[in-house]
């Protein structure tokens, strides 16, 4: 359906009489597809392929907004939802609790807008059977011992489109493709069990599967796997810390971003996903880390997971920091929690799917580079322990006690990398954890990962959220070995 076929549909439904005491109204179709293949062991364990359409209506009244969702396109669904909207916002109307004005003297919650969107396009071109011959190829190629007991590989292709209209004139339309790629082995000795894993989460960009350097990421996975096996375990103590971009993005994801969605500030979120230590105050305020820290929110890097150009409130996105120079500057919230709580937030109002509508989201959060070479980083450490990709996570409800686990690292003595340990942990407190960020790897130890599944809202929504970090130096951090 076009927008153009959506603004139909809206012009029809509001012709209704009870829909004549609505003051706007806007329609955001969404239409997504995915299809997964799954290797295990050098067989295909799993094809699976999953679709999903509908229309979200959103109804706004006596300053509330309320919601209703149609899976059907056909007008008299849609009317019927949108009659449901109108009386939720009606009821909602009398127990205010934080009014909207769509008035021209105020900011428009649901600004008028127009624009399209297209990712890097990729995933349309690959077969099913390419994928599934590459899936089993990967996970076949990393039994290379019969220690190792289990190889997976996974691969997620998704493509969709999201369109939103609206009686103010928003016209938007967004299209994304996607390519999920997850692959690990997991090796056992009597009692000691070691897993390794890589892979990419990225909007379009099918060329790094067939490009010869994953062969080699594939065979890293494996023969670290094996090494694992035979590594002493991490030692206890207090010492520096060097974070490689895969566990970078866990540790921002945890403890930057979702402190500063600006709903869970307000206390929307704290009886589902968590509250924040952050307070509206620190704005401003808060030396959030180091001067070396300076974190960016940006929809419109081109191939990042989460990138889009507009939010589904019709925010135009745009980069802004929110962390400059370790000072906290700027909220995750869209308008309406901009307007509510009076921080200064981001186009990042987003919905998992038709039937949901939109909450504060994280979407590129990004870490930027710094100065330093990885060679200057390692060599500045007397002692010190490297750790890559995360394997487990605890941060406490308001986001500000952690403890990470990590599935590989290496020893750091008299500025040489040594040797392999396993079962590396280590634990921090936010702000003092970042105000130790020491040094920052230059632009050539940048890496794009991401996230497919970061949950939140009642009922629960999983949604997408790209990071893109540099190796990363932190100072006396708390590290501990066994497998948490």
């Amino acid at each position: 359906m076009s927008a153009k076929n959506l603004n139909k549909i809206l012009n029809e439904i509001c012709i209704s009489p009870e829909l004549k005491k609505a003051e706007w109204i806007g329609l955001r179709e969404v239409r997504e597809r995915h299809r997964s293949f799954v290797g295990q062991d050098g067989k295909i364990r799993d094809i699976s392929s999953d679709n999903t359409h509908g229309i979200m209506v959103e109804v706004f009244f006596h300053g509330q907004m309320g919601y209703s969702a149609s899976p059907s396109p056909h007008v008299s669904a849609v009317l019927e939802s949108a009659i449901r909207a109108l009386r939720q916002a009606q009821a909602a109307s009398k127990w205010s609790v934080a009014p909207f004005d769509f008035g021209a003297s105020s900011p428009r919650v649901r600004p008028v807008a127009k624009g399209h969107y297209a990712s890097p396009k990729s995933v349309s071109t690959m077969s099913p059977a390419a994928i599934s011959e590459l899936v089993v190829m990967m996970s076949g190629r990393m039994q290379k011992s019969s220690k190792i007991v289990q190889t997976l590989a996974y691969i997620d292709c998704l493509d969709g489109e999201s369109r939103l209209v609206s009686t103010s004139g928003t016209e938007i339309e967004q299209e994304l493709e996607g390519i999920i790629l997850h692959f690990q082995a997991t090796a056992q000795d009597g009692s000691i069990t070691q897993k390794r894993s890589d892979g990419e989460n990225l909007q379009g960009n099918q060329q790094y599967l067939t490009d010869p350097s994953l062969w080699l990421r594939v065979d890293r996975v494996a023969e670290q796997s094996l090494e694992l096996l035979s590594a002493p375990e991490c030692p206890n103590e207090t010492t520096s810390v060097v974070l490689m971009p895969s566990q970078m993005t866990l540790q921002i994801h945890e403890s930057i971003g979702h402190p500063l969605e600006i709903d869970r500030i307000l206390g929307d979120e704290r009886n589902y996903a968590g509250w924040s230590f952050v307070r509206a105050k620190d704005f401003g305020n808060l030396q959030y880390g180091s001067k070396l820290l300076n974190v960016t929110f940006d929809p419109t890097v081109s191939g990042e997971l989460a990138s889009y150009s507009f939010d589904d409130g019709g925010n135009p996105a745009k980069r802004e920091h929110l962390i400059r120079d370790g000072l906290l500057i700027r909220g995750l919230g869209g308008l309406e929690s901009q307007t509510r709580s009076k921080i200064p937030g981001v186009a990042n109002f987003r919905a998992s799917s038709w039937n949901r509508p939109p909450v504060d989201r994280m979407a590129n959060i990004n870490l930027e580079p710094g100065s330093s070479s990885f060679d200057q980083i390692i060599s500045s450490i007397e002692s010190g322990i490297l750790m890559d990709t995360n394997r487990s996570w605890s941060i406490d409800d308001y986001r500000n006690k952690f403890q990470f686990g990590c599935e590989y690292a290496k020893r750091i003595q008299n500025g040489k990398i040594t040797h392999t340990i396993r079962n590396p942990n280590y634990r921090g407190i936010t702000t003092p954890f970042w105000n130790g960020l020491k040094m920052v790897g230059e632009a050539s130890t940048l890496y794009t990962h991401g996230t497919p599944n970061c949950g939140k809202a009642e009922p629960n929504q999983v949604i997408r959220v790209g990071h893109r970090s540099p190796v990363c130096l932190f100072e006396n951090v708390e590290v501990f070995g066994g497998a948490k």
